[in-house]
């Protein structure tokens, strides 16, 4: 049963479906730049490698086909907002997964390519509505593409933390997706309106109990920036951290989020 509280947020398949492509694209392309030492340098996942970074970049666009090979499931049991909460149970099989899958795939820019061919051929062949049976339950095609935008915008920023002047681009739709699933997961988590989170320019949502405003400023106001943003609500930014580094404003009573923070890990 979903554990969603609110209604999801309707998303564009085609241009879903470009994002992501999109973003692997912006990855593979860097990956193939860099030198063995650069993909043998840690990451700031535990002891994840860059190159077994890069291959669970590559396994979760996998996912997709792992589950379009799947028999349909008869009717939708979770929406996109339970996904979120479901990500941190399986992290140290992935983390298993990546890491014999580098070892076997030495060549990994021919390893990412194949991936992003099946990829876009499964795509072609199915429509949105598609059921998929996912770790959160059964969900639409379009609807799990969207979480692979959180993967890679997240695991983008990874890479990019982890080699020195990387700086892979983010794709403008796949940031946009990433950062608003990330935001009405917060709702889902603490409902609520007294509080106003804001991360423009792709996202605003209220949450938390208490007073409800009705007209102009809310008492009770957070507002950051994307990237800040992602990287608050996967752990990868301590909420104490960026309010001391002025990556977050937060004014009012109700506007600490760090208890309700990360979202996901």
């Amino acid at each position: 049963m979903s554990t969603a509280r609110k209604r999801p947020r309707t998303y564009d398949p085609a241009k879903i479906r470009t994002a992501v492509l999109t973003q692997f694209g912006h990855v593979r392309q860097a990956v193939r730049t860099l030198t063995p030492e650069q993909l043998a340098l840690p990451t700031r996942l535990g002891d994840w490698t860059v190159r077994e970074l890069a291959v669970h970049i590559g396994v979760a666009l996998q996912a997709v086909g792992r589950f379009l090979d799947k028999p349909e499931p008869p009717r939708q049991e979770a929406t996109v907002l339970d996904w979120p909460f479901t990500t941190s149970a399986n992290s140290g099989a992935l983390a298993d997964i990546a890491r014999e899958l580098a070892g076997r795939h030495p060549d990994l820019d021919a390893f990412l390519a194949d991936i992003e061919k099946r990829f876009t051929e499964r795509l072609a062949e199915q429509p949105a509505t598609r059921m998929l049976d996912t770790a959160a339950g059964a969900m639409p095609l379009g609807d799990y593409l969207v979480t692979r935008t959180v993967e890679l915008v997240v695991h983008t920023d990874d890479l990019n933390a982890a080699v020195p002047g990387l700086d892979i681009p983010y794709d403008r739709q796949a940031l946009a997706a990433c950062t608003r699933l990330l935001a009405d997961a917060l709702a889902v988590r603490a409902p609520g309106a007294s509080t106003e989170v804001r991360v423009p320019p792709y996202a605003v949502v209220q949450c938390i109990e208490g007073p409800r405003h009705t007209r102009g400023t809310p008492p009770n106001v957070v507002e950051t920036d994307p990237l800040t943003w992602v990287r608050l609500a996967t752990g990868r930014t301590a909420w104490h951290s960026a309010l001391a580094d002025a990556k977050v404003s937060a004014s009012g009573e109700r506007a600490d989020l760090g208890d309700l923070l990360p979202l996901m890990a």
